[in-house]
């Protein structure tokens, strides 16, 4: 038990809260920007619809070092877009924690996307209809009738935009590099520490992404079994 509380005492734990923060930031901007696109979406022509759709959804299927390659391409120093926003706003991209949260956003957002359309779609349009027929607005529809009866799907989708931005670690790598205290994560530093020798560090980290994963898809049941709970069962 002493030894226990020495490593304890002497685990550097910035890893774990760049991720914790990284995942937070990056889920808010998912969960805001991913509904707004959803319902944008859903309003397209169908042949319109698929071709947005497979654009916004295919970071879910690259690999995460091609989407990180994109980014570094697209927020270099050495390139117009990054060289202008270092130059004029101040804001530089590469190695730094903004990248981890650009990353982060690029890969969870389809995650967010896909699970808030496909709740959309269930939503019952006769309760639209009949919200129209009181005369409410169709933002005041939306926020008060449509997110509701998405919730659970909603929530679900925002649980696992969390758990996938906080496990990144492809394009991270590629955009923020690893740079202890700064832009470090707990996926690299798991990487990292492999490379050393040091498979105690590094199962220490990996029992603590465990116990997050496991936290996050409980959350994710029984939220979708409330849901459930009145469908019988057979």
């Amino acid at each position: 038990m002493k030894e226990i509380l020495e490593i304890a005492a002497s685990f550097d734990w910035s890893p774990f809260w760049i991720s914790f923060k990284t995942g937070i930031v990056a889920t808010v901007i998912c969960f805001f920007l991913g509904i707004y696109v959803a319902r944008q979406v859903l309003k397209l022509p169908h042949r319109t619809r698929a071709v947005v759709d497979s654009i916004l959804t295919l970071p879910m299927v690259l690999a995460p070092t091609v989407i990180g390659f994109f980014l570094l391409l697209l927020f270099s120093l050495r390139r117009p877009i990054g060289s202008w926003m270092y130059e004029t706003l101040n804001i530089k991209v590469v190695q730094t924690w903004l990248g981890c949260v650009i990353a982060a956003t690029a890969i969870s957002f389809p995650l967010m996307y896909r699970n808030a359309r496909a709740a959309f779609e269930q939503v019952d349009i006769n309760l639209v209809y009949a919200a129209r027929t009181l005369g409410m607005r169709e933002t005041k529809i939306f926020w008060r009738v449509v997110i509701p009866a998405a919730g659970p799907g909603v929530v679900s989708a925002t649980v696992l935009t969390f758990a996938r931005a906080l496990g990144e670690y492809g394009a991270t790598s590629m955009l923020a590099g690893n740079i202890a205290g700064k832009t470090g994560t707990i996926s690299q530093r798991i990487a990292y520490v492999i490379k050393d020798g040091d498979y105690l560090t590094a199962g220490i980290w990996c029992i603590i992404m465990l116990l997050i994963a496991f936290v996050v898809l409980t959350i994710m049941n029984l939220v979708s079994g409330k849901s459930l709970k009145n469908v019988r069962r057979w």
